[in-house]
């Protein structure tokens, strides 16, 4: 299921747009969830990061398509943007929030499925694993394998990242759950950790990213057996 994003303050184009890919369904065989949002205002303020694509027209009232693409950077790196325009120029202006592609308008079935298929291929290039998390206010997308360990901190959950420290409202368990078969382990009832970010073992402690990490007694025997797993052997 591809999850498609389209911010287009005029009805008829959007229309259209959801019948062009309807066809290219159609005609594909591939499925998609549309979510239609009236203006840039609109999709700022009702954006989670869970989308694989963003059909984003440029000139809408309340807020243009350029400036609520910065925003939407900024939550979430990685979706696909194609801007929908009527003027050449704004594809330039494109490059400033990464956007992959632009479509002129009046958006012919060919040029839209051309522009489409080009998107879905780097959809699928990107390959990564993503797991969208709960934080105050929101959500932020966040690559699996750039999390490096989550802590328990009273009532918050601190995510260690390679995008920096995430606070969430979710529960360790939640994020345990949500992980499970992607190798994360807890070396503590406090601490989910990435095996594949474990650099040794030391004192006791799991070293990740230069982070001593205690490991309980009751779960050193299973922390070790996985960890020996995922990486095929290691000296306590």
């Amino acid at each position: 299921m591809i999850r498609i994003a389209i911010a287009e303050d005029d009805p008829q184009c959007f229309a259209q747009m959801e019948q062009y890919i309807g066809s290219f369904s159609q005609e594909t065989g591939r499925a998609f969830q549309i979510t239609h949002f009236d203006n840039g205002e609109d999709l700022v303020e009702r954006y989670k990061p869970d989308y694989d694509l963003i059909l984003m027209d440029v000139e809408m009232p309340f807020m243009d398509g350029m400036t609520a693409a910065g925003y939407v950077r900024e939550l979430d790196p990685e979706v696909v943007i194609v801007f929908v325009t009527n003027l050449a120029q704004y594809a330039i202006q494109g490059y400033a929030v990464n956007a992959l592609d632009y479509i002129l308008k009046p958006v012919s079935y060919f040029s839209f499925s051309q522009r489409l298929k080009r998107a879905l291929q780097y959809v699928r290039r990107k390959g990564t694993d993503y797991i969208t998390v709960a934080v105050k206010g929101g959500a932020v997308k966040l690559e699996v394998d750039g999390i490096y360990y989550a802590e328990r901190l009273g009532r918050q959950l601190m995510l260690h990242t390679r995008t920096g420290i995430h606070a969430s409202t979710a529960t360790l368990q939640q994020l345990e759950e949500a992980l499970e078969g992607r190798g994360f382990v807890r070396c503590n009832k406090g601490y989910l950790v990435n095996l594949e970010h474990v650099d040794g073992i030391q004192d006791g402690c799991a070293m990740v990213k230069g982070d001593k990490l205690l490991i309980s007694r009751g779960r050193r025997g299973p922390f070790l057996e996985a960890l020996a797993d995922c990486v095929g052997g290691v000296q306590a």
